[in-house]
């Protein structure tokens, strides 16, 4: 294939290398004339592990070129990948300036070709850029639109600096986010090969995965280092530790906890947070990282609050009582803060859970529903279909198949309802879903 590559950092030098080794005619633009002598010559641009080799041969091979000129290298190429750079402003924004002054070049050039042109973006962009602000550039630039005339798409690359030719030659995954065949199936011919699932997208869930999965390696790396600064007062080997806590492929190191819900509660997490945050300050460590996470699981807690509230509706049926689905355990539930809160704001609440009838509790929940939330207690109902006929809202709270089934037999057009679980899709549904921050 003919490629254009924008931008020849690690990630535009390290793919240019990497697929004129494979056999593809690549055209390498840069503002920088240092960095196109060096590649013209087959010297690396960049100091990264087998670069040095790969650069020589593949200048030597006939199927590199590099130019500062955007319009020639459209001209020249199928598809243009573009990897220039998004650093930070000093307020902390992305400064784009490099990519929009690009884009402009690019939709100039694309106006002058006659068979459709792809154009995917690498750098890392703020979700919403491409569509939103690429695309009224390129479009206005060229003439034509998106999806005819030339074809957007994102495709978040993996790269990490030492390692980079090895992460090309086997990603984690290949993603791509596209609005059409077209520009997917170009992507698949160029990258579908490597040895890894080949995933495609909307281009907006595209470039939000790549914060994503670096905010998460950040959030794993700090993990680590705050449990390490613990450990060290306490003389415990870190590294023993964190090799056994891998050693769970179930929960720890896993797809486990990693979907969007409501808060978490229960018997153990509150209060092993709050436990370890008082051991570390006890030995005078700082963990603000494991320090905020109760005050964020908070914040999930106020947003439905507030949802409920600025709805304007009186009348609510909470379905949902215990801190997860299929427990009879209230302790430091999230649905029991957040019933307590609503009934405070004066919210005419009724409540049922399946697990959760006064007639049925024994032992220690049971005491504790009579003698710390007597209040909520009283509010329990048995009767699912008569709490649904008299709210004007309803708040999901637990995932159950009886439940679901009430709602779409008896939910109304009127009705609203917060969605703290992800409601499957649900025949006959007729009420309005707000889901708590999907």
């Amino acid at each position: 294939m003919k490629i254009s590559i924008f931008g020849l950092g690690y990630v535009g030098a390290v793919s240019l290398a990497c697929l004129a080794r494979d056999g593809h005619q690549v055209i390498g633009v840069d503002i920088d004339a240092a960095k196109l002598a060096l590649i013209k010559a087959g010297t690396t641009p960049v100091v990264e592990e087998g670069m040095v080799d790969l650069m020589l041969s593949v200048a030597a091979s006939g199927r590199v070129s590099v130019t500062t000129d955007v319009r020639q290298a459209v001209l020249d190429s199928d598809i243009s990948l573009i990897c220039v750079g998004t650093p930070s402003a000093t307020n902390g924004s992305q400064d784009q300036g490099a990519v929009l002054r690009l884009a402009k070049d690019l939709g100039l050039a694309i106006a002058d070709k006659t068979a459709p042109h792809v154009l995917v973006f690498r750098s890392t962009l703020v979700p919403g850029t491409v569509e939103d602000v690429l695309k009224p550039i390129i479009e206005a630039e060229s003439g034509k639109r998106d999806g005819e005339g030339f074809h957007l798409c994102f495709q978040p690359e993996f790269l990490r600096e030492g390692s980079s030719i090895r992460d090309y030659d086997k990603p984690p995954f290949t993603v791509v986010g596209a609005n059409h065949p077209y520009p997917a199936d170009r992507l698949r011919e160029l990258f579908g090969h490597l040895p890894c699932k080949f995933l495609q997208t909307s281009v907006r869930a595209a470039e939000m995965m790549k914060y994503c999965c670096n905010n998460f390696h950040a959030l794993k790396i700090t993990f680590a280092n705050e449990t390490a600064r613990l450990c060290e007062a306490l003389g415990v080997d870190a590294f023993e530790v964190m090799d056994l806590v891998c050693q769970d492929t179930q929960l720890n190191i896993s797809p486990a906890y990693l979907k969007p819900g409501f808060a978490f509660g229960g018997s153990c997490l509150p209060k092993d947070l709050r436990a370890t945050s008082y051991l570390a300050k006890t030995h005078d460590v700082e963990l603000p990282m494991l320090n905020g996470i109760l005050q964020s699981n908070r914040q999930h807690i106020d947003r439905a609050i507030a949802k409920v509230l600025e709805s304007g509706c009186r009348k609510v049926g909470m379905l949902g009582l215990s801190f997860k689905t299929g427990t009879d355990d209230l302790r430091e539930s999230p649905l029991v803060t957040l019933a307590e809160q609503l009934i405070g704001k004066g919210v005419q609440l009724s409540i049922y859970d399946p697990d959760v009838q006064l007639s049925r509790l024994l032992g220690a929940n049971r005491r504790f529903i009579e003698t710390q939330l007597p209040h909520i207690g009283e509010l329990l109902k048995p009767d699912l279909d008569a709490i649904i006929a008299e709210s004007e809202m309803l708040i999901v709270g637990v995932s159950n198949p009886a439940i679901f089934d009430a709602i779409a037999t008896h939910s109304r057009a009127e009705q609203r309802i917060i969605d703290l679980v992800k409601l499957p899709a649900l025949d006959g549904m007729r009420a309005q879903v707000e889901g708590l921050c999907w």
